[in-house]
């Protein structure tokens, strides 16, 4: 596995670094659990890495260690931890442009900063590796100055006027907000907190905020607002009662459905044709309706009938327009 090699390297590493007078092949392959071989090749990366090491036999023995003009620096991390920072980075590319993104990447600058240079260079080239690449999403560098008055909003408990423009009408409206989660969620930031307006907890989308004022108003947290609670039933972003859900795809999509974790409540079992059922215990009827439709043919909801109906008026709709050609 990469992952063990790496820490194994990395401890080899911090162990050539803290000995000057050098370390025997059968001290190193005892300490990192290896044999003697595997030591070998590991000298060779870190060598190929740049890594100054240097060898020397004493009384028939060969001694590894690095040259005297290497220094390790001051490292707080494992490299798993180092790896990780920086597999981050990627993991926030879909937030360039935010404090969240260069915060980030600020912290890994200065992480970098105090390695050295073969250190850096050793594990700039591992993490190469490790790449993520963001699906669908939305583009938040334009939101950076209402993001960091949302986050500054939540930690200080202060109430803010938001000017919202709504998804599907496009309707506009000024309302005072008590912010309690910014929340990221599949490709999108949502800020949750109760709305002045319908006196209830609801999910903004952060990309929707036309405008921003922090009201100096504190507020305190509904003592009986639970995150986890309120986001439990929800099959995307939207908290709607959780209903009996149950949807049959055909057996081209059965391995797809069945290898992802969709909502914590899902089961699914075999269907004679080599498909699948997936049941769930969700709200979101609009988010569902979509959802279905991505799989075209391939799904087909058996309850609750409202969601039935709900897709079944789409795919009409969509008849209708591909009529017309």
């Amino acid at each position: 596995m990469r992952g063990d090699q790496l820490a194994r390297q990395w401890q080899l590493i911090q162990r050539l670094a803290r000995s000057r007078a050098g370390v025997g092949l059968e001290e190193l392959a005892r300490e990192l659990n290896c044999v003697r071989r595997t030591v070998y090749r590991d000298l060779d990366a870190l060598m190929y890495a740049g890594f100054p090491v240097t060898s020397e036999k004493r009384d028939g023995k060969v001694f590894y260690r690095f040259l005297e003009t290497f220094q390790m620096g001051q490292v707080p991390f494992t490299a798993d931890e180092l790896l990780a920072l920086a597999f981050s980075e990627d993991l926030l590319r879909t937030l360039e442009g935010t404090v969240f993104h260069d915060s980030i990447r600020a912290a890994l600058a200065k992480i970098r900063a105090g390695l050295g240079p073969e250190l850096s260079a050793y594990l700039e080239r591992l993490s190469d590796g490790f790449r993520v690449l963001p699906g669908p999403h939305k583009r938040y560098a334009a939101f950076s100055d209402i993001i960091r008055t949302l986050n500054e909003a939540v930690l200080s408990n202060r109430s803010i006027e938001i000017h919202y423009r709504t998804g599907r009408t496009g309707e506009e409206s000024t309302r005072r907000l008590d912010p309690y989660k910014v929340w990221y969620h599949s490709g999108g930031l949502y800020v949750i907190g109760h709305d002045h307006q319908s006196e209830e907890i609801r999910t903004f989308a952060v990309d929707r905020i036309q405008g921003i004022q922090d009201t100096t108003h504190s507020f305190d947290v509904d003592p009986g607002f639970d995150f986890d609670h309120y986001t439990a039933s929800s099959f995307g972003v939207v908290a709607e009662p959780a209903l009996p859900v149950r949807i049959a795809f055909s057996a081209e999509w059965a391995s797809y459905v069945n290898e992802r974790e969709w909502h914590a409540s899902q089961s699914t079992r075999e269907l004679p044709d080599g498909g699948l059922e997936l049941s769930m215990q969700v709200g979101g009827h609009e988010e569902l309706a979509s959802w279905v439709l991505s799989f075209g043919e391939g799904a087909e909801v058996i309850e609750p009938k409202a969601l039935r109906a709900e897709v079944r008026a789409r795919l009409e709709g969509a008849l209708k327009r591909y009529a017309a050609l």
